[in-house]
């Protein structure tokens, strides 16, 4: 019988829950726990001196177990003769003085404000699907009435969410304090334990409404309260945890290497990402030690955008390189702060047995690992909004080959490094080519400020970078027959400035316009990256598809290269870059007509969708006669380039071996130019070529 839902999203489903409480069974009350599980928040908010109404007390045995533990004022009610029957012969000789009547709980016959507290163990849970929840509304009404100042309604429910959303903004409503605890289940037999936690509400009646709503959170009896500021994010947060039960209760009771399952843990006073962890087990068959059942691999900060981090493919290999049967891999969140590994583990470790593997024992040691023993390093260099693309950060950050880089990060997608430059220390730009140069550690750039250290333009941190310019071997740059021949090329998008700061600075005879929509990307690249224009590399701020439209229509102006290099907004589609109006028919042609006859189109594609990918190349194909693709190791990107296909080499079946020549000139033009700079260009043009394919 398969009562757990599908998504955390289903816990808002009113079906989900309708065939929940349909496959109950007679054990139901069972899953609410008993006086043992309850009693530690009871005793917390029933003092043994109050007057309780138990309102819908059933057969359930929780009255009986406070009576005999001191609770001697317990009325106890419930609609149905039979129970009240029932209830009274079997505590007649036991319990002379519990006594159990036949009351509505909608209508009592109890005076106002007679009571201290009333307790209700899935009473409400069960009316409030009668009568659209008038039922339920009725009885905590009745409730509010009976309840002297300083009363406490305590409800143990399974907090469908219908019913606490019901329970908690009619209390917000008359002014109560509203507090919701989430019990922790303890770990029973695997097969046998109920994966929903039980929830108590907690609601406190003031003499005077409270003017602002008092909505707190607690995990476990005596967790520290979270306050909250709205209903909405206390119905979240009840999601979240029931969420994370299945969860447990899924990884306490199976293996799965094709699923990749994650959780966010949130810092518990300012509720934000502290940690994301990624479950990920060995497949069937694996060899892995019966000693190696479980570890925790520390991400360095920094590193969470790495391939072997981030993708599902890069996860299964670290966890067969660690040889463990389930890995869970821990990124850190930026903005937070990370004393040592030391902390870290003492952080993580008490929710550690929650994600073990079945059948681990609760004594097993579970070791933390990670890359040479640290955290790695993380330094913020700016911060701010960009009121096209939303919030975005720029980090100084530690690599795995222990260099330093800049990274351009919007907030809106963590998971994605919008642009990245290598760092040098500045009085040491000029020495780049000494072998025995000094690496900058994170300690010494932790004691240099930001303005020490200088972007290595002749480093290009994105391949896919890298492989653009190395396009540029199909204009026969640097060949004899093309010395002293002029270069125009057209960019759409400017990131960090990284990519025309190198064309600017290594081709020869180049002059580079770049359209950038965002004026904010453009104040960060001069702020934070070194982007400098001049008189050979300008920026026109503006949308690139208006400005390609433009200088169609004025004619006259020709580019050897157009290159987009632009993401897209919108992550609903399976293309995130470029956005699918880059990649119209009628704007591919506009293109075609401003490249000059030798000309080449170059496109960073990022596809996920194959039909869609397939989509595009047709609309390619359509307008240019040749085009070469280069896939990008580890990435989704592929550089795609386009010919326009007026001059001897267009040809697909000799513009292969025609490149070999073509990119040995190329990377001694790069070479030999390097205007503007002292660095030398780090990129090996034959080799990027190698991986061509034509389309």
């Amino acid at each position: 019988m398969s009562l757990l839902p599908r998504t955390a999203e289903e816990f808002s489903s009113a079906e989900y829950w309708e065939r929940f409480f349909k496959k109950r069974g007679e054990k139901a009350f069972e899953w609410y726990g008993d006086y043992n599980k309850l009693c530690g928040v009871l005793h917390k908010y029933i003092k043994v001196k109050d007057k309780v109404l138990v309102v819908g007390c059933g057969n359930s045995e929780l009255s009986e177990q406070m009576f005999d533990v001191g609770y001697k004022h317990l009325t106890n009610i419930d609609i149905s003769e039979t129970v009240v029957t029932h209830m009274n012969q079997r505590n007649a000789e036991r319990r002379p003085g519990l006594t159990f009547q036949q009351v509505d709980a909608t209508q009592t016959p109890y005076e106002e404000a007679s009571y201290q507290a009333a307790l209700d163990k899935g009473t409400l849970d069960a009316m409030a699907s009668e009568e659209e929840g008038a039922l339920a509304r009725n009885m905590l009404t009745e409730v509010g009435r009976v309840l002297s100042v300083g009363g406490r309604y305590v409800c143990v429910t399974l907090a469908q969410e219908s019913v606490i959303k019901l329970a908690v903004e009619h209390f917000v409503q008359l002014g109560w304090a509203v507090r919701l605890h989430c019990l922790q289940e303890e770990l029973g037999k695997e097969e046998d334990s109920f994966a929903l936690p039980v929830f108590v509400l907690v609601c406190t009646k003031f003499r005077q409404p409270m003017p602002m709503p008092i909505l707190e959170m607690c995990l476990g009896e005596e967790g520290a309260p979270t306050r909250l500021p709205q209903v909405a994010d206390l119905l979240s947060a009840v999601r979240d945890h029931q969420a994370y039960s299945v969860l447990k209760k899924r990884l306490r009771t199976s293996t799965d290497a094709s699923s990749n399952p994650s959780l966010t843990l949130c810092h518990a006073k300012t509720g934000l990402p502290r940690y994301s962890l990624t479950v990920q087990d060995c497949p069937p068959g694996a060899k892995v030690p019966r000693s190696n059942p479980f570890a925790i691999f520390i991400v360095p900060q920094g590193s969470e955008t790495a391939w072997l981090y981030s993708s599902s493919e890069g996860r299964r290999q670290l966890a067969a390189s660690a040889n463990f049967r389930r890995l869970v891999i821990a990124a850190m969140h930026r903005n937070q702060e990370y004393t040592d590994m030391q902390a870290v583990q003492s952080e993580l470790s008490p929710m550690v047995m929650d994600l073990a593997p079945p059948g681990m024992p609760t004594n097993q040691q579970v070791p933390f690992l990670s890359v040479g023993g640290d955290l790695g390093w993380r330094e913020e260099v700016s911060r701010g909004v960009s009121e096209l693309s939303g919030e975005y950060c720029v980090e100084n950050v530690k690599g795995e080959d222990g260099e330093l880089y800049r990274r351009l990060v919007f907030l809106s997608n963590v998971a994605l490094v919008q642009s990245e430059s290598r760092l040098v220390p500045s009085n040491t730009a000029s020495s780049q080519k000494k072998k025995n140069k000094k690496k900058l550690k994170p300690t010494d750039a932790a004691a240099t400020s930001s303005t020490s250290l200088s972007v290595d333009s002749g480093f290009l941190c994105c391949a896919h970078h890298e492989v653009m310019v190395a396009g540029l071997a199909m204009l026969g740059v640097g060949t004899p027959q093309n010395k002293d021949v002029p270069v125009s090329v057209l960019l759409v998008g400017l990131g960090g400035g990284g990519l025309p700061q190198f064309l600017r600075d290594f081709v020869p005879g180049v002059t580079v316009e770049v359209v950038e929509l965002d004026p904010v990307v453009m104040q960060v690249a001069k702020e934070c990256f070194g982007f400098r224009p001049d008189d050979r590399l300008t920026v026109t701020l503006g949308d690139g598809l208006e400005r390609i439209c433009v200088l169609e229509k004025e004619g006259g102006r020709l580019f050897d290269a157009i290159m987009f290099d632009v993401d897209n907004k919108d992550s609903t589609m399976g293309m995130s870059c470029p956005p699918a109006a880059f990649v119209e028919t009628l704007i591919l042609q506009k293109v075609y007509s401003l490249l000059t006859p030798r000309g080449v189109f170059i496109l960073n594609l990022v596809c996920r969708d194959s039909a869609l990918r397939n989509s595009v190349l047709e609309r390619l194909s359509a307008v240019f006669p040749t085009i070469l693709s280069r896939k990008i190791e580890g990435e989704v990107n592929e550089v795609l380039l386009c010919s326009r296909g007026e001059n001897e080499t267009s040809d697909a079946v000799r513009i292969l071996p025609s490149l070999n020549q073509a990119a040995k000139s190329l990377q001694s033009a790069l070479c030999s130019n390097r205007t503007g700079t002292k660095s030398s260009p780090h990129i090996d043009i034959a080799e990027l070529l190698k991986e061509l394919k034509v389309e």
